[in-house]
């Protein structure tokens, strides 16, 4: 009876995977059509309409942007999020709470109200239409993640290890730099991949504030309001594949890190 349930729990997960994963799997299988419009039966294999994004400008521009974006993101997301999980770990202070709530806010309000809300601020301070700007509004999402991510692997983290190397004659600084960072590696490193990945899937808000520099997303989006062309697809399966590899590589690191926190205990 327990062999039947089981079974039945994993084929409820394999069809449930399947159901969120159609969609994908048909975007890249589409993209590789030689028929200018999706259709049944596949019109054979091709890599047409990968040549054709390729030979756009606007494509590759806007791959460039993406990627310029992303990499600025991740780094900017990790370094404040560890910032702000390392305030929230280490100190005590009145409203603690309250900057806890505020940094994980962004990711919460419907992007079309932030996205127009950060249009309003950075039009006022001359940013709108910069790639600095998609980059400032990608950091105010992103960071939230790294900050919880880097949060968890601090609560790992003895109150008295940072404290041993002040007893030994450390700074703050250095014992922050040869103990905490260290300890904090693997969690730096999935921060960095999952904020790139939050950075290169998200469009609205690259919509409204970025102006004439557009990113893979927006391109798609600026594509599908004219005629649909079968570049969509192309373009759609290389962003999927790209977010999909940017996640696995978060997750690894993720996993290096509770792998050796199970060690850790196994051994105590």
């Amino acid at each position: 009876m327990q062999r039947i349930s089981r079974a039945a729990q994993y084929t409820w997960l394999a069809l449930l995977f399947a159901f969120i994963a159609a969609p994908m799997l048909i975007i890249i299988v589409f993209s590789f059509d030689a028929n200018r419009y999706p259709t049944i039966p596949w019109g054979g294999f091709s890599l047409q309409w990968h040549r054709a994004i390729l030979d756009d400008d606007m494509v590759r521009e806007a791959f460039t942007n993406t990627l310029v974006v992303a990499l600025g993101t991740a780094v900017l997301s990790t370094v404040l999020g560890f910032a702000a999980a390392y305030l929230d770990y280490r100190y005590r202070y009145r409203g603690k709470s309250a900057f806890a709530m505020l940094v994980a806010i962004p990711p919460a309000v419907p992007a079309t109200i932030l996205g127009m809300a950060m249009l309003a601020f950075l039009s006022r301070i001359g940013l709108f239409g910069r790639l600095e700007a998609i980059i400032a509004c990608h950091v105010a999402i992103a960071t939230s993640f790294s900050m919880a991510i880097i949060r968890l692997r601090l609560g790992e983290l003895g109150q008295d290890m940072e404290q041993a190397a002040w007893n030994m004659g450390a700074s703050p600084a250095v014992g922050l730099a040869r103990v905490v960072i260290p300890f904090c590696k693997s969690s730096l490193i999935a921060s960095f991949f999952l904020a790139a990945a939050v950075s290169f899937d998200e469009f609205m808000i690259a919509w409204f504030v970025g102006g004439v520099h557009e990113t893979l997303p927006v391109r798609i989006l600026n594509l599908l309001q004219g005629q649909v062309s079968p570049k969509i697809n192309a373009i759609g399966a290389v962003v999927l594949v790209v977010s999909v590899a940017l996640v696995l590589l978060a997750q690894r690191f993720m996993g290096v890190r509770a792998g050796r926190s199970a060690a850790q205990v196994a051994t105590e």
